[in-house]
């Protein structure tokens, strides 16, 4: 049958990215103790076009998900991309995955498990060199250290979400887990947040909050250190919002480094 994509295009444009979006697919994850992680994976997969080309073949994508469904993971990225540039004859391919990661965590005083969810992605992108970007999004709670200081008793709290992008360096032993993020942000913050707490739980996570206010500035910088003394992070972006509970406005804070 006739190839239309194949056509020739004579308007002489390339394009910088083709491909199919937001396929809903099940892949799995791997955690730091090497257990794999069942969950759906939000994927969208690029090439280049250059502007000879009409179009590109869409069914391809797909068909490299299929063979590497089992085997979506950090260290196999650079590969499913080298795949995708060969099969679609491109210069550049890029993935973006979004995803589910599951931690079952235990309440601070009666060691009740339940699970709580962040959202993930894994970023990257193949040409002459490969370019990989793992991106963490872990809820947390603020207590604000004003309100603390002004107010009789009390000070007024929320919930906030801290996003942490990273570039790391190549190699299995240079890996950053998404349980390390996780516990650099809930670490940073006033407090962690939990899905299953008991009275005792309650009552312990409240005054601990209290006992560690935190301005959105103040989670930030909480983050950014750890992350610019780790030898296996080369960038990383931080930013921090703050869904105020009292303020018709929400606080927000952002930082950047490059450490190559």
């Amino acid at each position: 049958m006739k190839d239309i994509q194949n056509e020739i295009d004579y308007r002489e444009v390339n394009l910088d990215r083709v491909g199919v979006q937001e396929v809903r697919y099940p892949i799995s994850v791997s955690d730091h103790e090497g257990n794999a992680q069942s969950t759906t994976g939000l994927i969208s997969l690029y090439v280049d076009l250059p502007k000879q080309f009409r179009g590109t073949h869409m069914s391809r994508f797909i068909e490299i998900l299929n063979i590497h469904r089992d085997n979506i993971a950090i260290l196999s990225l650079e590969r499913i991309l080298q795949e995708t540039k060969t099969a679609l004859k491109a210069l550049t391919s890029h993935i973006e995955i979004r995803f589910v990661f599951f931690m079952n965590k235990a309440a601070p005083v009666t060691g009740i498990k339940s699970f709580l969810s962040y959202d993930c992605a894994f970023i990257a992108s193949k040409g002459s060199d490969f370019d990989f970007v793992l991106q963490v999004k872990v809820p947390i709670q603020l207590l604000c250290p004003c309100s603390k200081e002004i107010s009789s008793y009390g000070a007024h709290n929320q919930r906030g979400l801290a996003s942490v992008s990273l570039r790391m360096k190549h190699g299995k032993q240079n890996i950053v887990w998404i349980e390390e993020v996780i516990a650099i942000c809930e670490r940073a913050a006033s407090s962690p947040v939990y899905s299953l707490l008991k009275r005792k739980d309650e009552k312990y996570v409240t005054e601990y909050a209290y006992d560690h206010p935190r301005f959105v500035e103040d989670v930030v910088r909480n983050i950014y250190l750890p992350l610019n003394a780790d030898s296996r992070v080369q960038w990383f972006s931080i930013d921090v919002l703050s869904n105020e509970s009292i303020h018709n406005h929400n606080a927000y804070a952002q930082v950047e480094k490059d450490k190559r």
